[in-house]
């Protein structure tokens, strides 16, 4: 099992509510609208993890070992209560449970997404 980094925050602006983290509300949104587990990650700044480890192998492109997976369907307060644990964490979500991910080049990509959208698939 791989895990891809949550990246629909960038494409949705506005979604902080009730004082929450955009970070937060992205967690929920991945959790209760399209029904994804989301694992807290690692992040990176200057080549240092944030995990702790000295020499991290995988510097922000890992889950945390100690934080807890939030499950699918979470509401907005246990998204809330369990992002609390880990504060500034990235959202990383376990591909090959709900959906894959898979890596082609930009313009084959572009045209599958335009084709997969006619045949009224939903997109992630």
């Amino acid at each position: 099992m791989g895990f891809t980094i949550g990246g629909i925050r960038e494409i949705r602006s506005g979604t902080r509510r009730r004082g929450r983290s955009p970070e937060c509300t992205a967690v929920a949104e991945f959790t209760g609208l399209w029904g994804w587990d989301v694992v807290p990650g690692a992040r990176a700044a200057s080549g240092v993890c944030s995990c702790g480890r000295a020499k991290c192998p995988a510097p922000g492109a890992h889950p945390l070992e100690f934080a807890a997976p939030v499950s699918a369907g979470a509401t907005l307060d246990e998204v809330g209560r369990a992002w609390a644990e880990v504060p500034g964490a990235a959202a990383m979500l376990p591909v090959g449970r709900a959906f894959d991910v898979i890596e082609v080049a930009e313009a084959a990509g572009r045209r599958a997404l335009v084709r997969l959208e006619r045949m009224g698939l939903p997109l992630g």
